[in-house]
């Protein structure tokens, strides 16, 4: 089974001004002269870490990660209550993507996503098509109302009632009828002591139920104030305005992906983003390769997804496959078991990169 390449630093790095006051932390690791693939992380709102350099050959690709606005090392940083999130938009996104590479000299690039990854990949593909040489995605999300119901607004508690009331807790009896729209309110709140505690019980929902299995240190990481408040804000942002996608935007427009080599990976017990999307995006793209692991929920590290997904890694890197096996999860020395949990996603090689808030530890995709 596959597991990730070993530990990398970027060759460089650097701060892109994208307009509108917004500050985008970028790097490049790998092979300069290699195939450029840009990685787009979830949430949104989770930043990257440097395990996501760790999904792609080394040898083969020139790998292209960045924090969205508002989050990671991007600045201004939502966990600051004066970040205004007006000028966050999966359309602002998209217009960011294409000026990193322009000012990277990339003509056309690999785009991997997962999560709301797969979202933004889906909206930048079917916007600039000739673009993108392939797209690897994974746990569909398409932020349809249905998507959004069945995970903030009580499907899921079905499966999970005794964490959906820690994740009601905060909002006030008579609010609950609309949980997404009482959240803005909670976390639009100047008080710490309204949106700290709201942040966290947003943030624990998502990432006590992203795993297969309870993983504590995930919960941990998720739940530190600072990432949680702009996790939370920046989720909850694009969550009350549908993503700013016109109906069933995404999964209609799929026919723009014609001759677009494509690979879908998907868990079969994700709760977070269920199979019925990645199935709807599999019908109208026929053209696309999907995955269903059979024993995993929705984090991008467990087992048979990152196997799923290095797979189509190495599939679409080109020249010819690397001879060494790489360990499995839990082989490999250290603390290091597939879950990177120790690591902290702001350490990156450019010491002269701009400063910006302290992250928690290596978490899994959200």
């Amino acid at each position: 089974m596959r597991t990730l390449y070993p530990e990398i630093e970027p060759y460089d790095s650097g701060m892109l001004d994208v307009g509108d006051g917004q500050q985008v932390y970028w790097e490049t690791s790998g092979n300069p002269d290699g195939k450029p693939v840009v990685f787009l992380h979830g949430g949104p709102g989770g930043g990257t870490t440097p395990s996501h350099r760790r999904l792609f050959d080394p040898e083969r690709y020139r790998i292209v990660l960045f924090d969205q606005r508002n989050c990671g090392r991007s600045l201004p940083h939502a966990s600051d209550p004066d970040a205004d999130l007006a000028a966050n938009t999966t359309w602002k996104l998209v217009a960011d993507m294409e000026k990193l590479r322009e000012e990277l000299d990339i003509e056309r690039w690999q785009v991997f996503g997962g999560s709301w990854g797969s979202a933004l990949a889906l909206a930048y593909a079917e916007t600039h098509p000739e673009r993108v040489t392939e797209l690897i995605l994974r746990g569909i999300f398409t932020l349809r109302p249905a998507e959004l119901d069945w995970f903030y607004e009580g499907g899921a508690a079905a499966l999970f009632p005794d964490l959906w009331e820690g994740f009601v807790e905060p909002v006030p009896v008579a609010e609950r009828g609309h949980l997404i729209r009482a959240y803005s309110r909670l976390l639009a709140d100047e008080d710490p002591a309204v949106h700290g505690p709201a942040a966290v019980a947003w943030s624990r929902w998502e990432s006590s139920t992203i795993t297969l299995l309870p993983r504590p240190e995930v919960v941990e990481a998720f739940t530190e104030e600072k990432y949680a408040v702009a996790f939370a804000r920046i989720e909850n942002h694009y969550f009350v305005h549908g993503g700013w996608f016109e109906e069933d935007q995404l999964i209609r427009d799929a026919y723009k992906l014609e001759g677009i080599p494509g690979v879908i990976v998907q868990g079969r017990y994700d709760v977070c983003t269920p199979a019925m999307t990645a199935w709807d995006l599999h019908r109208a793209w026929p053209e696309a390769d999907l995955t269903i692991v059979p024993d995993a929920g929705h984090a991008y590290d467990e087992p048979g997804i990152l196997d799923a997904l290095i797979a189509a890694t190495d599939r679409f890197a080109g020249g010819e496959e690397p001879d060494e096996e790489r360990e499995e999860p839990g082989d490999e020395s250290g603390d290091e078991s597939g879950e990177e949990s120790g690591e902290d996603p702001a350490e990156h090689s450019d010491e002269d990169a701009a400063e910006a808030p302290d992250e928690p530890g290596e978490r899994p995709e959200d």
